[in-house]
């Protein structure tokens, strides 16, 4: 068992402690004291092994960060059951490792032809490069998976796939004021037209920045190059859209859930750096029950907000945020914060002078759009060649936006002073 295993393990030894105190009185009673101060300390155990699970975690970033471990860390995850990979995944594989020269006489014919509509040529005038590859829907949907590792929007948001990227409309209408009217016999009925405005949902075009390998790792046999491909185009791509989705500006990039929400609750002047149970209460209540009500509302935001949010205690002086427990279930059922789930993001803001650190409310309404064609090239110009190299760039196209305008999401933003 790993290190980050057994500290799960631990982790959710300790949650089952807390829950059984937390449970052993009703919610609207008060705790004795010498209880409460055991559930204290039952806590502080919980953030002391969650601290340590963070540095583990964290280790594995900064290795990650370094150029070499990262490389020897996809190496190591790019395996796959050979039986599972499909005929236009093995083309691909043979691309990547030989580039044209390298694949069969039947998939050479069939793109040429442009029989297969899975992967097609699509040589470029610009770039020096032997063609680039159309991957196949069962390649962009892997790569879609393992995005979701990189940020969190993926895992909220709702992913939808077109086969152009051609603007995309929506007509938007606010009719959350709208009501009917009582009308006397033979009365006239008065008219309320419902104003509908606009809102565009647009991709753009990502770029995972050039990946050279050397000549040596790229004809190695026992390599799966496509698996060491997609991991790091998972992560440079990921990492670059989920802030986008997040706080983008919607200028020249995707309008991000942050930049488009409402403010639904304000702190006081002080609250620059903390939030109360009472704003966590009113942040709930500034969405519309039509939206509160539906399924998977719930919150997101960084690891250090959390980190503030689970030192807070209610009227009763009982903590709000116990972490979840559920016997049999491997490493505890997910945490949650006032009966609601919640989705830890690194892109959104810390808590800061007039930050929007938390958001609230139906995060499904932020439709996260993909164009069907994620497009590999195989460089092999003198650039790379000198070097005892060959590149590899990839391009995705993305767009997000959150098409709601009746306050489906509502944030909390930390007080000016």
């Amino acid at each position: 068992m790993s290190k980050l295993a057994q500290l799960r393990a631990q982790r959710d030894a300790v949650a089952k402690k807390a829950n059984d105190l937390n449970n052993k009185y009703p919610a609207d009673q008060r705790m004795p004291a010498a209880e409460a101060a055991q559930l204290d300390t039952i806590l502080a155990e919980v953030e002391a092994i969650d601290a340590e699970i963070a540095r583990e975690q964290r280790m594995a970033t900064l290795a990650g960060e370094n150029p070499q471990a990262q490389h020897e860390a996809a190496l190591n995850a790019a395996t796959r059951d050979p039986s599972k990979i499909s005929d236009e995944s093995k083309a691909l594989r043979a691309f990547l490792g030989g580039g044209m020269a390298n694949l069969s006489a039947d998939d050479r014919n069939r793109m040429l032809a442009r029989q297969n509509p899975d992967i097609r040529a699509a040589m470029s005038t610009t770039t020096a490069t032997e063609g680039g590859y159309t991957t196949s829907p069962e390649y962009q949907r892997s790569l879609e998976t393992a995005m979701k590792a990189y940020g969190g929007m993926r895992s909220v948001g709702t992913p939808i796939r077109t086969a152009t990227g051609v603007t995309m409309n929506f007509p938007t209408s606010d009719a959350t004021a709208e009501i009917g009217e009582i009308v006397g016999q033979n009365g006239g009925a008065s008219t309320l037209n419902t104003a509908f405005g606009n809102a565009t949902l647009d991709v753009y075009k990502y770029s995972s920045k050039a990946i050279a390998l050397p000549f040596e790792l790229v004809q190695d046999s026992f390599i799966d190059i496509e698996g060491y491909v997609q991991s790091v185009l998972a992560m440079r791509l990921g990492r670059i859209t989920n802030n986008h989705f997040t706080v983008g500006s919607g200028s020249g990039q995707p309008r991000g859930i942050i930049t488009a929400a409402n403010v639904g609750r304000a702190g006081a002047t002080g609250q620059t750096a903390s939030i109360t149970y009472d704003d966590l209460v009113e942040l709930e209540h500034s969405v519309d029950p039509a939206y509160r009500n539906a399924p998977g509302v719930g919150y997101m935001f960084h690891d250090q907000s959390l980190k503030v949010i689970r030192k807070l205690k209610d009227n009763n002086a009982r903590p709000i945020f116990v972490p979840g427990y559920e016997e049999g279930n491997p490493g505890g059922a997910p945490d949650r914060l006032l009966g609601r789930a919640f989705a830890i993001n690194q892109d959104m803001p810390v808590m800061a002078a007039n930050a929007k650190s938390i958001a609230f409310g139906q995060l499904s309404k932020y439709l996260i759009r993909d164009v069907m064609d994620l497009t590999l090239f195989r460089m092999t110009d003198s650039a790379f060649t000198m070097l005892g190299q060959i590149g590899f760039l990839a391009f995705m196209r993305s767009g997000g936006n959150l098409i709601d305008v009746g306050g489906a999401v509502k944030t909390y933003q930390n007080s000016a002073t």
